[in-house]
């Protein structure tokens, strides 16, 4: 049973830029239905943009054919056993931001294109390709945390293409310090909305969606013809960035080729038709069915959207706008947390703040009672000392006593007795005496410094009376009043106090002082007033209302207002991605100055040099093509077949 299957069935490999995928398909299978059954199992429907491609038996790259068996064309078995095909994005669209509705064909193009600038086959400059790598971070990784992110986290990757890294001097660390640079700036997005952000740097680039073909003209002048999404351009052999002429699609009516030749009829018939050569059959056939399919993507994206791409569109905007609600949410969220979490840490600080002022209020606490027990210490040191020196003077007593009691009974020591009582009474009276005038001292120094305190407070009460009764009286005079403070150091200890007040003169003085005053008290109102802090109070943002309009897939008309309402919105986007490129150009700019210096000359390559040249004459893929495109069909004719 196992072997008549076999016969009836065979193994095909398709290659994705994320997975890889095997099927068994019936032996007369056409190419549309493996490619209807690929776009099935990953959930594309934008299928128009994509083809499967394969390596012949002859080498050649070719891309399956839809209308035929997949057998009956030149498939290469591997020694795996498999057919293998890779699905590529064939086509390219003109504006990814307008044209690509659905998630996964975002991501599809997002791999391709990344793959196809790291390998080189787009250029891409340094700094630019520096911006697009830290999108790439951001699809990989989210959006940037700090508390996550491990430097040397991006050094094992592979980021930049190999032609920027070889011709500076810098290390893989330098070169992971400006991806994170560029990383950290990024707001929070999803993982759709950056690989768009990518898609739209990636589509400025001079070789994104082109397809090259090396052709020749009637002089045999070796040129590169690209295919792209919105016509045919001409190329110089030697540069592939900057194409020599350009005709749109919508001036060419027909595409045909015989053995090498090939003719393009424009629609005015006025004009001849150009003619080139192709060296190789197989190229001739794959440039035919590039510019049929772009040719029919061109015509059909100036017509209205078909049932299918609005319904897919109004889903799509439908999954963008819950998407975008749920952001709101989540940064509303985040928000409130980070508020939290920083009110939490200014808590802690206060908490350890406080805490730092009780440490210290206790440790002055402590210093104080240290002095207090200090103090005490040394007051009992002296009251010790003082019962020592009067135990000394009760012992030099009872010596006197117990020598005058000696006296009596000896005679030969009479003299020498006497002596010595003399000696201690004269001692213990000049103690005694020096004790009584210390104490009579500092008695009287007490009450010196009591009566000082009294009349300088009653001074100073009569003074403030007197000043007082100055200002109410209208009479005064406007000099300042001398005041006499008389202090004698009789035993009365009394001090006197005299005021003399000279008589005014002028009344009008009195006035400009009450004014002077008056305009004093309202200076300093006024800057109170200043200086008074207004506390502003935080209000929280309400959410948005949650209720969402369904969509009806049973009309699809739109009404004037819900146009004017979408022509509002374009030109809303279209003025925010203006100043969003401008200020990403800007920093591109910043980020070339700085790596300028590291560059090493002899590593340049020739896309290098005329992409330089083609910076400093401030040209850019879109005015390259708008100066094409001014002269008429017949001038650029006739100078391509002038090359």
């Amino acid at each position: 049973m196992r072997a008549f299957r076999s016969k009836k069935v065979f193994p095909v490999k398709v290659i994705t830029f994320d997975s890889e995928i095997t099927f068994e398909l019936e032996k007369n299978a056409s190419g549309q239905d493996l490619f209807d059954l690929v776009c099935r199992t990953i959930g594309l429907r934008e299928y128009w943009y994509f083809g499967l491609q394969y390596i012949d038996t002859r080498d050649n790259v070719a891309w399956l054919k839809m209308e035929k068996k997949v057998k009956d064309q030149r498939l290469k078995l591997q020694p795996n056993g498999f057919y293998v095909f890779s699905f590529y994005a064939k086509y390219f669209p003109e504006n990814v931001s307008e044209e690509l509705i659905q998630e996964i064909t975002q991501h599809l193009f997002f791999l391709q294109v990344k793959q196809s600038i790291l390998s080189m086959d787009i250029y891409c400059r340094p700094e630019a390709s520096v911006l697009l790598a830290s999108y790439a971070v951001h699809v990989q990784y989210g959006p940037y945390d700090a508390e996550t992110y491990q430097d040397g986290k991006l050094q094992g990757m592979d980021l930049l293409p190999k032609g920027v890294t070889d011709q500076y001097q810098m290390t893989p660390k330098m070169w992971e310090e400006r991806i994170k640079t560029w990383y950290m700036d990024h707001e929070p997005m999803t993982r759709d909305e950056v690989e768009m952000e990518y898609l739209k740097i990636a589509q400025d680039l001079d070789m994104y969606g082109v397809n090259y073909f090396p052709i020749t003209n009637k002089n045999k002048t070796k040129l590169w013809l690209g295919v792209t999404a919105v016509g045919l351009n001409i190329y110089d052999y030697h540069n592939k960035l900057t194409p020599k002429t350009t005709f749109q699609w919508n001036e060419i009516r027909h595409v045909s080729f015989d053995d090498k030749k090939f003719t393009i009829r424009l629609v005015d018939a006025k004009v001849s038709s150009f003619i080139f050569y192709s060296q190789d059959l197989h190229i001739n056939k794959m440039i035919l069915d590039l510019c049929k399919g772009n040719h029919d993507l061109y015509m059909r994206r100036r017509k209205p959207d078909t049932m299918e791409i609005q319904q897919m569109k109004a889903q799509a905007k439908e999954e963008k706008q819950r998407r975008q609600m749920e952001r709101k949410k989540f940064l509303r969220e985040k928000k409130l947390r980070e508020r939290a979490e920083q009110e939490r840490y200014m808590l802690e600080a206060q908490l350890e703040r406080l805490q730092e002022e009780m440490r210290c209020a206790s440790d002055a606490l402590r210093r104080s009672e240290e002095t207090k027990e200090l103090y005490f210490e040394k007051s009992r040191v002296n009251e010790e000392q003082m019962q020592l020196t009067e135990c000394k003077a009760n012992h030099f007593k009872s010596e006197m006593d117990r020598l005058r009691e000696r006296q009596m009974k000896i005679e030969r020591e009479k003299m020498d007795l006497e002596k010595k009582i003399r000696e201690a009474d004269f001692f213990v009276h000049q103690l005694t005496m020096e004790k009584d005038k210390r104490e009579a001292e500092a008695e009287k120094l007490r009450k010196e410094l009591i009566c000082a305190k009294l009349a300088e407070r009653e001074a100073t009460a009569r003074l403030l009376n007197f000043l007082n009764r100055g200002r109410k009286n209208s009479q005064d005079s406007m000099l300042p009043p001398t005041i006499t403070v008389n202090s004698s150091s009789s035993s009365s200890n009394n001090i006197t106090a005299s005021v003399s007040t000279p008589s005014l003169t002028n009344s009008s003085s009195t006035a400009d002082i009450n004014d002077t005053s008056t305009a004093a008290v309202e200076l300093t109102t006024n800057d109170l007033n200043e200086h008074h802090l207004r506390h502003p109070l935080d209000q929280e943002q309400r959410a948005d209302d949650d209720s969402e309009n369904e969509f009806e897939t049973k009309e699809f008309i739109l009404t004037d207002s819900e146009m004017e309402q979408i022509t509002n919105e374009i030109e809303r986007s279209r003025l925010e991605y203006l100043k969003k490129h401008k200020q990403v150009q800007n920093q591109l700019q910043t980020l070339r100055s700085e790596i300028e210096l590291l560059k090493i000359e002899e590593n340049q390559t020739n896309l290098d040099i005329l992409s330089e040249a083609q910076l400093k004459a401030g040209e850019t893929k879109y005015s390259t093509l708008k100066k094409l495109k001014s002269g008429s069909t017949k001038a650029r004719v006739a100078f391509f077949e002038e090359l």
